[in-house]
């Protein structure tokens, strides 16, 4: 285990692990069968998929359950953004701008953020006004 000098440390993976293994199993399963369901061209926020299996609190939850998508090819994870449009730094298949090329050859659109908080290389975000899954 690495220790950075702001307290952080890399044991991230292992303390997914960790929480993934105490959380119940039929969780997991409702959010990628939830996941699955998002069309090509759309996209869901982690909370909407967390509402959608049930646990509408438990948004983190569901970016530790995708962080271990036990099929990417299938579970279409990377359909899955923020609550702002804004991509997740740490995609577990291959960073935020893998994550775009996934969603753009899909169709889905990106705006600027109107908030000034960059998102990925670029700063553009999902426009969640046309791409949003309306489940």
């Amino acid at each position: 285990m690495m220790v950075h000098t702001d307290g952080r440390y890399d044991g991230h993976r292992n303390a997914v692990r960790r929480i993934m293994g105490a959380m119940e199993q039929t969780f997991s399963q409702r959010v990628y069968d939830v996941v699955r369901r998002i069309p090509r061209g759309r996209v869901a926020t982690y909370g909407q998929v967390a509402a959608l299996a049930g646990a509408p609190r438990s948004a983190r939850f569901v970016g530790f359950a995708l962080h271990s998508n036990p099929e990417p090819g299938v579970i279409p994870c990377h359909r899955v953004v923020f609550r702002d449009g804004s991509l997740a730094p740490g995609f577990a298949f291959g960073g935020p701008e893998r994550q775009r090329a996934l969603l753009e050859e899909e169709g889905v659109t990106f705006v600027p953020p109107s908030d000034g908080h960059p998102c990925g290389a670029d700063g553009w975000k999902v426009d969640l006004d046309r791409c949003q899954w309306r489940a």
